[in-house]
């Protein structure tokens, strides 16, 4: 799942560092020693923002329009867009998970079905539920 949100950086006035603040996420901040470093931290930042909230079943906020989100007044702070790869992130970094066994009858006509297009079950409730997770907490 791929998430566009704004962010507005700030160039520190005495060095090449930057920092990062994603509005749209409470406390999302990230600071680095180079644009584009911060623009790695902020990435990192914002989806570890989002992995958190979404293991303890907190909604992820809708990102605001690009152009509702204004600077800081310092000289220096501009908006931007930081892409998030939840998928990327949660692959390296996401390493909690829980084991389900589920004790389901499926029809026989389903399961020939479900053997003959190589079909694996586990992956597939894996793959619904993250879509019906999606719709519900990704507004």
């Amino acid at each position: 799942m791929e998430l566009a949100y704004p962010a507005c950086f700030t160039k520190d006035p005495d060095s090449d560092a930057y920092s990062v603040v994603v509005p749209d996420l409470p406390g999302c901040i990230s600071w680095a020693d180079s644009l584009a470093d911060t623009i790695l931290m902020g990435t990192e930042a914002a989806a570890g923002w989002m992995i958190t909230n979404l293991e303890k079943g907190r909604p992820i906020p809708p990102p605001s329009q690009l152009d509702t989100i204004k600077p800081s007044d310092d000289k220096g702070s501009f908006v931007s867009l930081l892409a998030i790869d939840l998928d990327t992130y949660t692959a390296k970094y996401g390493k909690k998970s829980v084991k389900k066994s589920l004790d389901v009858e499926i029809p026989i006509w389903l399961d020939t079905f479900a053997n003959s297009e190589h079909i694996s079950l586990p992956h597939l409730m894996i793959e619904a539920l993250t879509e019906k997770h999606r719709q519900r907490f990704i507004q």
